[in-house]
């Protein structure tokens, strides 16, 4: 047994075929019997979130369903979790890199992997205040990505600006960056920060019921564009 309760489900997502998901149980489940979560600062109550479909979440993998594919395109979630969006977008063919902090999260994706009978994909050990090259969690994000994607990763306040941080090591000259936030309070120091790397805001809002036996989601897609100027300086791009 390794120490937590699992279930598996099948996920619809709209726009795309229904996903096979393991996951947590609930989130009274905690199991770090080495102390590999607290080290890297993740609480008993924290701990479990990895592991469980969020709403904002199902919004991100709808999202990724219907965005169009381009060619050579390198995307990358932050804070996946179970990475849904990761899963859609593979099985799209995209080139998808799927990253967390949690130390559960990568085994997570290659079950789901496997459940989904999907092919391997690329997981990276990405814990935004943290630039060493590896940890022993596997490898660190490295390299330039085209399009960043994240689902409520807005959760708490970030004074020190290590999202935006993270973002400006691991975005390309021209680059996206789409969120799913649900109407979180700490969106405006962050638009701040992706404002002074270039980048240019569109919100567009979200009230969309995601079952039958679920009340509407209520939340907006917080979409930052950034493009290259002659002079290869990053320019903000209107949409």
């Amino acid at each position: 047994m390794p120490g937590y309760l699992l279930k598996h489900e099948t996920i619809a997502v709209v726009g795309a075929a229904a996903l096979n998901i393991r996951s947590l149980l609930d989130r009274q489940q905690f199991s770090d019997p080495v102390g590999a979560a607290e080290r890297l600062g993740i609480s008993s109550a924290a701990w479990p979130l990895f592991g469980l479909v969020w709403p904002s979440g199902l919004q991100l993998a709808a999202a990724m369903a219907i965005r169009p594919l381009l060619a050579s395109e390198r995307i990358l979630e932050i804070g996946c979790g179970l990475g849904l969006a990761s899963l859609v977008m593979h099985r799209r063919g995209s080139d998808v890199t799927a990253s967390d902090c949690h130390p559960l999260a990568g085994g997570f994706l290659r079950e789901n992997l496997k459940l989904n009978e999907l092919p391997p994909m690329p997981y990276c050990h990405g814990h935004w205040g943290a630039q060493e090259a590896s940890t022993e969690f596997g490898p660190s994000v490295e390299g330039l990505f085209d399009l960043i994607i994240g689902s409520d990763v807005l959760y708490e306040r970030d004074d020190a600006g290590v999202l935006s941080s993270f973002i400006g090591r691991h975005g390309a000259p021209v680059c996206e960056v789409m969120i799913i936030d649900p109407n979180r309070g700490n969106r405006s120091p962050f638009h701040r920060r992706m404002a002074a790397m270039g980048y240019a805001l569109h919100e567009t809002p979200i009230c969309r019921r995601l079952s039958a036996t679920e009340s509407a989601y209520s939340g907006r897609l917080l979409h930052y564009r950034r493009i290259a100027s002659a002079t290869g300086s990053p320019v903000g791009l209107v949409s």
